[in-house]
C-alpha cells in the first residue's frame, strides 16, 4: 500500500550555506521523520502565493501545519502585547500567515487530515474567524505556559483523546493562546488553569490542532492518528 502524501508547512527564514545567505524555507528534520515513521511519505511546503494553497491540497492525502513564528495579531483585530517573548520568536512573516490562513480553509473545504500544531493551531483558529490572547501571561498571572513540558486534561471522546487518552504530559512552550473557537472548532484538551490546549472541528474527518510538539519525542500517536485518517 503506499504511503499518503502528507504536506508540511516550513519555516521562512535567513539561511547560510557557505558564503551565501538566502531567504529559506525550511523544517525541523522531526516533522519528516515524525511522519515517515507513522508510515506517511513527508514533502515540504513552501509559503508561496495563497492562490497555490487549493492546489497543494488536490494533491496531498494529509496537511501539518507546523509550528513557528506568531500569527500577525491583525490578521484577528488585535494588537500585539510587546512581550519579551516576541523578540526571541520574532516578528509577523504576512507572506507565510496568508498562504497557511489559505491552505488551512482549503484543508477544511476538502475534507483533507489536518493536524495542526503550535503556531499551526493558532493559523487553524484564526483562519476559522477565531481570536488568541496574545498575552498569555497577562491573562492567567503566571509563566507555566513558558515552560516546555505540563500536563494536559484531555476529552476521552475526541480524536486527540482516543489517540493519547486523557491525560497527556506535552512539550511546548507558549505565550500566545486560544481566546474565542473558530466557527465549527471545539476545544478537546485544557491545561490546569482551563487555556485550550487542544482542538478539533466538527464534522471533519480530521481536523485537529495542538498547542503542544507531537512531533519530538517517543510518543509519535497523534501523527499516526493523521496519517491513518489519510489512507483511503
Amino acid at each position: 500500500m503506499a504511503r499518503p502524501i502528507v504536506g508540511i508547512t516550513t519555516y521562512l527564514e535567513a539561511a547560510r550555506w557557505g558564503t551565501w545567505v538566502r531567504e529559506a524555507a525550511i523544517s525541523p528534520q522531526a516533522y519528516a521523520r515524525a511522519v515517515e515513521k507513522a508510515g506517511g511519505a513527508p514533502v515540504l511546503l513552501p509559503p508561496l502565493s495563497p492562490v497555490s494553497a487549493g492546489d497543494y491540497v488536490r494533491r496531498l492525502d494529509a496537511v501539518i501545519l507546523a509550528g513557528g513564528v506568531e500569527v500577525d495579531p491583525a490578521l484577528y483585530g488585535e494588537v500585539a502585547a510587546g512581550e519579551p517573548d516576541d523578540d526571541e520568536f520574532g516578528g509577523p512573516q504576512p507572506q507565510r500567515d496568508r498562504f497557511e490562513t489559505a491552505l488551512a480553509q482549503a484543508a477544511v473545504e476538502a475534507d483533507v487530515p489536518l493536524l495542526a500544531i503550535s503556531r499551526g493551531m493558532h493559523v487553524l483558529n484564526v483562519a476559522q474567524g477565531g481570536t488568541l490572547i496574545t498575552s498569555l501571561r497577562e491573562a492567567v498571572g503566571h509563566d507555566r505556559h513558558g515552560t516546555a513540558a505540563h500536563v494536559v486534561t484531555v476529552s476521552v471522546s475526541s480524536k486527540v483523546g482516543k489517540a493519547v487518552g486523557d491525560r497527556a504530559e506535552v512539550t511546548g512552550a507558549h505565550h500566545r493562546a486560544v481566546r474565542r473557537l473558530g466557527t465549527g472548532l471545539i476545544a478537546v484538551a485544557w491545561a490546569d488553569d482551563q487555556i485550550v490546549e487542544a482542538v478539533e472541528l466538527q464534522g471533519h474527518r480530521f481536523a485537529v490542532g495542538v498547542q503542544w510538539h507531537p512531533e519530538r519525542g517517543a510518543d509519535n500517536r497523534l501523527v499516526e492518528a493523521l496519517v491513518d485518517a489519510a489512507r483511503p
